[in-house]
């Protein structure tokens, strides 16, 4: 393969050719679910992005240790230091503990992304399994200066950080605006200043989740577990970490700084961030009521959607927009989904059954290298798509006898087709249900076209207008000629 692999970094703002700091290995973090409910359709979108990252450098040959977390402590209500903690509270409410929360949304998680085909991580810790690892990088803080305790919680001072370097480079924000644009809440009078974060807090009476720390028996930041485990398992300086746009700040820049202030070096070469979903054309959101969890779409279980559709359509609809760009599912979106990755697995089951000639009207080569220009252009796999069903075209044109292909291409499609859909996308061809299905369909449709021309023999034109017209309801095109009716699905 002769193109080089371009990614779009949010630190520099531009794309960059993609150069591993190790030749051929690739460190990648990307920042997992906090499990206190079940994931949502737009932390699926961000996952199946990254996943599809994962695929395509696997297939480039790369060696990836690709690190997700899981957050299980420490995540408060909002991004101030305020609030209960997210889990600590979904216990409270269903009064059970805390780790039984854990447990029952990390099933669902892994149960949900199993069912959308992600490739499970390399490495999957957790922040309860890594408290250890966080007070020690609280005490490195500390030691460095860039960090303060007061009555048992430890604060990462942002103002001091920022005199040695620049917070706020990744979100674009000075910290000018960040100080003019602060509001006072409760509970964070032993900060300094409004902008700095818990690296620790000291647990009030009530709070259920608790470990001993130097400092007082408390909880870790939500910012700390990212940069304790990315460093532990990738190094102070690794290739690419990953997340959801909306984490871009406060999280990933308190990561940086947090980095920073320890490792003297920026810990992160090219940050990757997958944009939002929307549903209806609107945010989703629990309160209004625009919101679908992916086991509703699946089961069809809803109030928005007449049908159910399978997970593998919902990949495929994720996937025909760029993941940089913001992506609203609805209806229309879907059932469009459905109809092209139908025809997509259709074809791959066809090349079984293709007739070869000497001759071949298809340029594989030049098709395989636009294949790989897109997916080189930061994993663009909408252009990928198009590419795919341009060979998807040329196969039902064999089919049908309109074009003609060699052995060598037939060989070449049998091979590669397959890599692209299923390796690097993710998506499941199922080729033997599917030339099943093929198979039922066109005896259906010529026991109809059968009992059609016995009509037509007995003058029965209003039968045999009927049956077209069904047929035709159903986008398949009957064609009357010399030597008989032939049928195309449209």
């Amino acid at each position: 393969m002769s193109q080089e692999l371009f990614v779009y970094n949010s630190l520099t703002k531009r794309k960059e050719k993609f150069e591993p700091l190790s030749p051929n290995h690739v460190g990648m973090y990307v920042c997992g679910p906090t499990v206190y409910s079940n994931v949502h359709l737009g932390n699926c979108r961000t996952f199946i992005s990254f996943d599809i990252i994962y695929r395509y450098l696997q297939y480039l040959g790369y060696k990836v240790r690709y690190v997700r977390n899981i957050t299980d402590a420490g995540h408060l209500e909002n991004d101030e230091d305020a609030g209960e903690d997210r889990i600590a509270k979904k216990a409270r409410l269903e009064s059970i503990e805390p780790m039984e929360v854990v447990q029952r949304y990390t099933v669902d998680f892994h149960r949900t992304l199993q069912q959308l085909n992600t490739l499970p991580p390399s490495i999957e810790p957790t922040a309860t399994g890594h408290i250890v690892e966080q007070i020690e990088l609280i005490k490195a803080i500390l030691k460095e200066g860039y960090a303060y305790e007061v009555n048992g919680s430890v604060y990462f001072d942002v103002l001091k950080f920022n005199k040695d370097h620049r917070y706020g480079k990744l979100s674009g924000r000075n910290i000018e605006d960040l100080i003019h644009n602060t509001r006072t809440l409760d509970g964070q009078q032993d900060k300094k200043n409004p902008q700095d974060f818990a690296l620790w807090k000291k647990a009030e009476p009530q709070h259920i989740m608790r470990w001993p720390s130097p400092w007082s028996d408390g909880f870790p930041g939500w910012h700390l577990e990212c940069t304790a485990m990315s460093t532990k398992y990738l190094g102070p300086q690794f290739d690419i970490h990953g997340g959801g746009m909306d984490l871009k700040f406060p999280h990933h820049e308190c990561e940086i700084a947090q980095a920073e202030s320890v490792h003297k070096e920026a810990p992160v070469k090219y940050w990757l961030h997958a944009n939002m979903l929307t549903l209806n054309g609107k945010k989703m959101a629990k309160s209004t009521g625009n919101n679908i969890l992916p086991h509703e779409i699946f089961s069809g279980e809803n109030t928005l959607f007449s049908k159910s559709f399978s997970p593998d359509v919902v990949r495929f609809f994720i996937l025909q927009a760029h993941y940089r760009s913001i992506l609203d599912i609805s209806e229309t979106a879907l059932l469009a989904a459905e109809k092209g990755y139908s025809r997509m697995v259709e074809a791959v089951a066809s090349l079984d059954h293709l007739i070869t000639s000497d001759r071949c009207d298809f340029e594989y080569d030049i098709w395989l290298e636009k294949c790989h220009q897109a997916m080189n252009d930061d994993f663009n796999t909408p252009i990928l798509i198009a590419q795919l069903f341009d060979a998807v075209k040329f196969i039902f044109t064999v089919k049908n006898g309109a074009a003609k292909i060699n052995q060598e291409t037939l060989d070449k499609l049998k091979n590669q087709l397959p890599l692209f859909i299923h390796n690097v996308l993710g998506l499941h061809l199922n080729t033997d249900s599917t030339s099943q299905q093929t198979d039922t369909l066109e005896k259906s449709v010529a026991l109809l076209i059968t009992l059609r021309d016995k009509a037509r023999a007995n003058k029965d034109f209003e039968t045999s207008d009927l049956i077209r017209d069904a047929l035709n309801a159903m986008n398949i095109q009957l064609f009357d000629g010399k030597e008989g009716t032939t049928f195309k699905v449209n």
